[in-house]
């Protein structure tokens, strides 16, 4: 199985020369043009250019408007990144608060409230009605 791997790799190799080879081009008596590895005898032919251009290297320099483009891409880039990771960090604080209220609902049947200035003590209800909107918002805003 190797071996087949092997000879195919090999002949993809040796495939380069062979399309390297000169291409002829003419145009029979009745205007079709034909293109072909063997000229056909007494035809005019054209002989077809199959080199292709290198390929740009890494040193190839850049126009200056293109440099310019590129840094105001990278700026702009770094603008959106620091952006993401502020909204994460506000993200991350706002998850842990969350948390935290959930457990102090949890684990405190006594919590108390200010309201109008004056603190009162939630009901079961409200205690539940409040624990259940916060699993709410953690499913929906943390991870």
């Amino acid at each position: 199985m190797r071996f087949r791997f092997l000879a195919g790799g090999l002949l993809l190799a040796l495939c380069g020369n062979v399309m390297a080879a000169q291409v002829y081009k003419w145009v029979d008596a009745q205007g079709i043009t034909h293109f072909g590895a063997q000229p056909p005898q007494g035809q005019q032919v054209e002989t077809v250019n199959t080199v292709t251009a290198p390929a740009k290297s890494a040193a190839t320099p850049q126009p200056p408007a293109q440099e310019e483009a590129d840094a105001d891409q990278s700026s702009i880039d770094r603008k959106v990144k620091q952006q993401v990771a502020a909204q994460e960090a506000e993200r991350k604080r706002y998850c842990e608060s969350m948390r935290t209220n959930l457990a102090q609902l949890q684990n405190n049947p006594r919590v108390r409230v200010e309201d109008n200035g004056e603190t009162r003590r939630l009901t079961e209800e409200e205690r539940q009605s409040r624990i259940n909107e916060t699993r709410d918002k953690i499913a929906e805003n943390c991870n």
